[in-house]
């Protein structure tokens, strides 16, 4: 039996014949082996049959010789297909590019929507966000991740605690948390300005109040060092102390460095694949080959392609192939306490405020035992030693 589907895809043709030689016809057909199926009489001077289109053009000088009239009746099959094709191919080539159209459409980022923020922070975001690619008419498939475009808002805005960033159809949402800077109170009450901490005064800038101190004396905690009494001693006037005592305080940091470190680190070779996902296949359309990094780190995206309000079961998957090195670190002895000296600096800054500074630093111990060397570090701090203290007038009399 012949394979329909080989020959739909040939192309097949459904013929009639009439006339007094049908029997002829037929035997000159079979004799020259061409092939013919679907044989139906028709009384006794017709019939009809399929053949191969490919065939068909071969019949009429049979037919001529046999006098019998042919009548070509259906036409099926991939050629007659695609010739109905190109006749409305117009309409096909609409229909394809309308929905090429609307499939980018629905792919394109077309609102950006940030809630939580202030205007100034909210500008901020925005001009950080078309930096990063995310505005709108920008088709989804070049812009990073969520999770991408999070780290980057908290990274480079620094007016932002947190963002949360949620991709929904064509808008992107993002919900931040602002940090909350508190804000200088003003004292509406009497107080004092008093030390904080053991320091020796190097020195001062009072706005309100009468010093109590002057440069080079050395305090200890909760010593007055500005008044909240000013004027006459027999009729003070009570008074908000304000300012700063700037002071000389005491810090002892111990470090410890490993002379040898091994880390890892990229060494700007990589790799990428693309594929196109549809269901649950990946077909490869970029990026062949094996891995060959022995070390590496894979980074993967995957960005669904949409129609309108739904997700379609066609996505593109970017894997991104980020080589390594273990390198292991050496330093010599005189740079490792170089390198020591420096950590400790940085330890000792996280403990101050901004406006604090290192005057000095001395070491009082430095070894090197089993690979590691141990510096402890004396440290000199210029810093703000005033706090304020309130008072009633009762206490002040």
């Amino acid at each position: 039996m012949k394979n329909q589907w080989i020959e739909f895809y040939k192309g097949v043709v459904t013929v009639k014949a009439n006339g007094k030689g049908i029997e002829r016809f037929i035997n000159s057909l079979t004799r020259d082996k061409i092939h013919i199926w679907n044989v139906r009489s028709h009384g006794t001077s017709a019939i009809t049959f399929q053949m191969n289109l490919r065939d068909a053009k071969k019949i009429r000088k049979y037919a001529r010789d046999s006098e019998c009239k042919l009548e070509f009746q259906q036409r099926e099959g991939i050629p007659f297909l695609s010739i109905r094709m190109l006749r409305n191919s117009g309409f096909l080539i609409g229909a394809f590019l309308f929905l090429v159209v609307i499939t980018l459409l629905s792919n394109m980022v077309w609102g950006i929507e940030i809630k939580g923020a202030n205007p100034a922070t909210e500008y901020k975001i925005q001009k950080e966000l078309e930096a990063m690619g995310v505005k709108t008419g920008k088709l989804q498939f070049f812009i990073d991740n969520v999770e991408g475009i999070q780290k980057g808002l908290t990274n480079n805005v620094k007016e932002i605690t947190w963002v949360g960033v949620e991709l929904k159809g064509t808008t992107y949402h993002l919900q931040v948390v602002e940090k909350n800077e508190p804000e200088k109170l003003e004292a509406v009450g009497p107080q004092h300005l008093v030390a904080k901490k053991k320091a020796i005064i190097e020195n001062m800038f009072v706005e309100e109040g009468q010093p109590v101190v002057s440069i080079h004396d050395r305090v200890v905690p909760g010593q007055l060092l500005v008044s909240g009494l000013v004027g006459k001693e027999e009729e003070p006037e009570v008074v908000s102390a304000k300012g700063e005592v700037f002071g000389e305080t005491w810090y002892k940091s111990t470090v410890t460095l490993p002379i040898n470190s091994t880390f890892q680190v990229f060494n700007g070779q990589e790799k990428e694949k693309h594929y196109l996902k549809i269901g649950s296949w990946s077909i490869p359309i970029w990026g062949y080959g094996k891995v060959e990094f022995k070390e590496y780190e894979k980074e993967e995206n995957q960005k669904t392609l949409r129609f309108l309000s739904w997700d379609l079961p066609v996505s593109y998957r970017n894997e991104t192939y980020r080589e390594r090195e273990t390198i292991t670190r050496a330093y010599a002895d005189k740079e490792a306490v170089e390198v020591a000296k420096e950590m400790a600096r940085q330890d000792i800054k996280s403990l101050l405020d901004d406006n604090a500074k290192i005057k000095g630093e001395k070491v009082l111990h430095q070894s090197a035992d089993n690979g590691k060397v141990t510096l402890s570090i004396h440290f000199q701090i210029i810093e703000n030693i005033a706090q304020g203290q309130p008072f009633t007038q009762g206490d002040a009399e």
